[in-house]
């Protein structure tokens, strides 16, 4: 059996691998399904030649996290492509907020509140290093630039209270921040949704919002092919039943939902610990719709085909009637929809001429309704023209979710709901959020601090508890993915 198991191959799993693998453990990473990547796979769901991503279609975290800067995806052969404008958001009547990498753009567009919009992100995009560094930490230490996370607290605190609307003017701005907010799938004055807001708008303007060519499977691939060439094993189709198969192992890190925990500890688990796990709360959730297109999408609004990524609800207001119904169990009658165009800028997702348009819906945790005219109602409302571009489309509900991935519990795609408790205490209320009770096991997921996206800090956070506790290794993670191999680590008794 190997030094350390990794059960689960999304990107935190193959983060905590890469980790171990250049420590000198041996290390095998088991993935119930044929192809790795979890959250993170490009598949032709569509017709022959349309390459869609499976869930993560855009990367601002993929640039920007302490793991993949160490990383260094681009010297691992992954091309990141970055559209000049990060994000849109049309509004009825042809109008439109963008946000371009370039901030001084992006203000003079917002026009009124242009100078409103550099005061909230401006000092944020000058610092975004060390914001990433407070929004991709455990979230059990104080910042290490103290005046930026000041900050970015009084801007947390504005944007998740009743003063939000005090600094704009128009229905631009406000609607442009709030389509980012809602990617945590939970009321958008809420805290978390404020702080995602903050985060990935500062990163917007920072090195963008880029997709890989080729699809999100690039950068899985990547992980794994350095597991593969630092000794380790990357293991598919093997679904584990059992924590019990990898007794002989002296860790295993679990990039799995807390209920796959409860699952594969049986009765191993303390009583405490197995309720905190069933307390566990999941969140909203999508339902996922892809199109293959014979043209690009006709956007009525200037900027809105410069985009990769557009947020399609509607004013500020709407984007909350919306978003409170899903939390309430319901579905809009006009959903968010998050859309990503990645032939923007990478022309090999579609044979010549074509296009993908990659779309989901917020709807209630494990809704089984097919939402797809929902969805093109959507993109038809900023797009008139739209339904004459399908040639194919596929869709995967809520309630489908789980046999693609099984941490999408009931469809939840960021592995728990995300309110301020589980922000902080994921998955469940402990100093140390990545070691279970049961000795060397530990969670590595997105169900750990510091929560959902593609950046492979919840796998880096927890490889690094592992090598210290366990094997007495004491190298900073991101020192060992600098200098690769640091020989067989000494055992401790």
């Amino acid at each position: 059996m190997a030094d350390a198991v990794v059960v689960g191959s999304g990107p935190n799993g193959l983060a905590a691998a890469v980790i171990l693998a250049r420590a000198g453990l041996e290390v095998e990473v088991r993935e119930a399904a044929d192809t790795i990547g979890g959250g993170c796979r490009t598949s032709e769901l569509t017709l022959p030649g349309y390459r869609h991503d499976v869930c993560a279609g855009a990367h601002p975290m993929a640039l920007a996290s302490p793991f993949f800067r160490a990383f260094d995806l681009a010297a691992h052969g992954v091309d990141l492509l970055a559209p000049d404008a990060s994000y849109a958001h049309p509004l009825d009547g042809g109008v439109a907020g963008v946000a371009w990498r370039d901030l001084d753009r992006t203000v003079a567009d917002l026009g009124r509140d242009g100078g409103a919009w550099r005061r909230l992100f401006g000092p944020l995009v000058a610092n975004w290093e060390r914001l990433v560094e407070l929004g991709m930490s455990d979230l059990r230490h104080p910042p290490l630039d103290a005046v930026t996370g000041v900050r970015f607290g009084r801007r947390l605190l504005e944007q998740s209270s009743p003063l939000w609307d005090l600094r704009f003017r128009e229905e631009v701005a406000p609607a442009l921040f709030t389509g980012v907010s809602a990617h945590a799938i939970t009321p958008p004055r809420a805290f978390s949704a404020a702080g995602v807001a903050l985060l990935l708008g500062s990163l917007a303007h920072a090195g963008g919002w880029p997709v890989p060519r080729g699809g999100s499977q690039a950068i899985v691939d990547a992980l794994a092919a350095d597991i593969e060439l630092h000794g380790g094993r990357v293991v598919t189709g093997h679904r584990v039943d059992s924590l019990a198969e990898f007794d002989s192992a002296r860790t295993v890190l679990l990039d799995t939902a807390p209920a796959e925990l409860l699952r594969l500890a049986g009765d191993r688990l303390p009583a405490r610990y197995s309720r905190q796990l069933r307390r566990f709360r999941y969140g909203g959730a999508a339902c996922k719709v892809d199109f293959a297109l014979s043209g690009p999408v006709p956007w009525q609004a200037e900027g809105c085909a410069s985009a990769g990524t557009l947020h399609l609800v509607g004013t500020r207001a709407e984007a909350v009637i919306a978003e409170k119904a899903v939390a309430a169990g319901e579905h809009a009658e006009r959903p968010y929809v998050l859309a990503i165009q990645p032939g923007v800028v990478d022309p090999t997702r579609a044979p010549e001429g074509g296009h993908t348009l990659y779309a989901y819906a917020h709807v209630p945790n494990g809704s089984t309704r097919d939402v797809s005219a929902a969805v093109i109602a959507q993109i038809e409302r900023f797009a008139p023209g739209f339904r004459d571009l399908i040639l194919a489309q596929h869709v995967r509900t809520a309630s489908a979710m789980p046999a693609y991935n099984a941490n999408y519990v009931g469809g939840d795609i960021a592995a728990g709901a995300m309110n301020l408790w589980q922000t902080v205490f994921r998955p469940a209320p402990r100093w140390n959020p990545y070691a279970t009770p049961l000795p060397g096991v530990y969670f590595c997921s997105s169900a750990t601090s510091p929560g959902p996206g593609v950046h492979g800090m919840s796998g880096l956070h927890a490889a690094g508890h592992a090598l210290r506790d366990r094997f007495g290794i004491r190298t900073a993670p991101l020192e060992l993915l600098g200098s690769g191999r640091v020989g067989r680590p000494q055992r401790l008794p």
